[in-house]
Parts: structure tokens; sequence; C-alpha cells
């Protein structure tokens, strides 16, 4: 009779021992539900490709179930908030979000959070108040960039700044720390023109650029693909000594600035975009609390750090 006692005792134990591990395994990850909206697909843009591989590492370290979703292409706001709705009308346990246009994802982000769905920003800063920016401090890392450019530019000359799309804070961050260091050091900017991010859009925009300011010295280009794009434009043109400046040191870029392209480019962590996204919305699905900014960090990339970023 003791005999049969102590192994109910212990199958009673063994139970409840399994079914502690599962609580504390449910509330490390496992059940959860992460959804994460980027701005453009990953495939043909090397920065989306990173934050996805971040996101998707961390969600497969936490045990999460990652829901990672992007619009046919970037700047296609309305079909990322359809896909955002969507997924919302399913069921998730928190966002990560690159908002493609803040002001249009607002009232979403406020529904959300209302339903009990916490949300993170991730890349683009939004508008509502109270939600975690999660990415590059983009203002610093645009001015990063003019400094370099004043170092390497006599003061007087003619430079050019491409922005990105201009319903994004991203873009205007990057526009507004460029504009206001290139004018601190005594450059003269000739132009400020949006090519919405785009390597084709980057070459057009910089040969309109250059058949009026045949005297540029400068390009700084909000982000690589532009920076790259410009590059087409200026060798097309025989001018192979303007300084042009990236930002997110995708390996293209790097690749360039190393064969005697791109002069340099301002690192941004994508990789850790991504990780933190998911890390960072899973602990406010369960409960916890983070910092209401988390920066992910920039760094100057040029031929002597360029082979780490390939």
């Amino acid at each position: 009779m003791r005999e049969l006692m102590r192994k109910v005792v212990v199958f009673f134990s063994t139970i409840f021992l399994l079914t502690t591990m599962a609580s504390v395994s449910f509330a490390d990850g496992h059940g959860k539900k992460i959804l994460f909206s980027i701005k453009g697909p990953g495939s043909g843009n090397p920065f989306w490709a990173s934050v996805t591989k971040g996101a998707e590492e961390e969600a497969k370290k936490l045990g999460v179930k990652l829901i990672l979703i992007a619009p046919p292409q970037e700047g296609d706001v309305q079909a990322q908030i359809n896909q955002v709705e969507d997924q919302l009308a399913k069921g998730v346990d928190a966002i990560a979000l690159a908002p493609g246009d803040p002001n249009a994802f607002a009232p979403i982000v406020d529904d959300a959070i209302k339903s009990g769905v916490p949300v993170v920003f991730v890349d683009t800063k939004g508008i509502n108040e109270g939600v975690t920016f999660i990415g590059t401090n983009n203002k610093n890392g645009a001015a990063l960039a003019a400094k370099f450019i004043c170092d390497k530019t006599p003061k007087g000359s003619d430079v050019a700044v491409l922005t990105g799309i201009e319903s994004q804070s991203t873009a205007l961050l990057r526009r507004d720390g460029a504009v206001a260091g290139l004018k601190a050091c005594g450059l003269n900017l000739v132009a400020t023109q949006t090519a919405e991010w785009d390597t084709a859009k980057g070459r057009s925009v910089t040969e309109s650029i250059i058949l009026k300011n045949p005297n540029i010295k400068a390009i700084f280009a909000s982000n690589d693909n532009m920076g790259l794009g410009a590059i087409q434009a200026l060798k097309d043109a025989d001018m192979n000594d303007v300084v042009v400046v990236g930002f997110d040191a995708t390996p293209d870029a790097a690749k360039s600035i190393l064969d005697g392209g791109m002069t340099a480019t301002i690192a941004q962590f994508s990789y850790n975009m991504g990780a933190y996204g998911v890390k960072y919305a899973l602990e406010l699905a369960n409960g916890g609390s983070i910092d209401i900014n988390i920066d992910t960090g920039t760094q100057l990339v040029t031929t002597e750090n360029a082979k780490d970023f390939k």
C-alpha cells in the first residue's frame, strides 16, 4: 500500500513539474504570435533582407511564432495596411511595425493597443504617443555623413542630397541631419530631391542634378540604393571625382566602396532591428516594460572597414 502511495505521489509530482516547465516555456515565448510588418520585400533590398534575417533568427531562439509580412513593393502603404489589418483580425499577441506611412498607420496602432495588442515601431518612428521606437538615430547618422563630406570637400563647393519617401520620418530625419551639417560647414546645397529609396530613380534624379550643376563635388544619398544609382549616373557622365556617401552599409555598398565607387556609407545595424523588434515585442506581450527609445547604433564605413560589411 505504501509503495502504491509513493508511486501516486511521484506520478502527480512529475505531472506538476512538467506543467510548471511548460508554463515557464510558454511565458518565455512559446505559443506567442508576433506580427512583424516591414515596409518592403527583402528580395532585392539587402536592408530588409537583413531585418528579416534578424527577426527570424531571434524568433527561433525565443520560440515564438513569427508572422513576417511585407507589401509587394516599398511605398505600397495601402497593401501594408491591408496585410496588418488582416493579421490583427486573425489574432496576434504583439506587433513590430515598420510603418510605410506613420500617419496612415496611427489609428490602426491605437486600435491594436486598445484591444490589448502591444506595438513597437521598427526603423521608422510612428506618431503614436508612448510607443517604443527601435532603430537608428537617423538625424545623427546623417550628420555623421555630412561631417565626412565636409572634411573631404572644399568650402563653397556645390553638393546635393537625395532623399527617400518623404512621408516617412526616416527620410525626413536623414534629409534634415544632412542639410544642417552640409550648410554649417559652408558647402553650397544646390539640390535636395527625392529618389524614393530606389536605385533606378537615384540614377535618373542624379542625371538631372548634374545636368544643371556640372560642378557638383559631393552627394549624400539617404540610402545605399540611391547612392549606387548616383554612382552609375556619375560614371556615365565621366565624373569620377565626386564624393558619394550612402546610408545602410549594405553588402553592395561595401563592395562599391572597396572597388572605388561610393566613397563611404553609414552603417545602421538592420539585423539588430529585426532581432530587437521580436525580442521587445515579446517582452511587451508578456506584460513587461521597455525603454521608449532603443537605439541600434550608427557607424561610418569607408575603405578602412568596408570589408567588415560585405
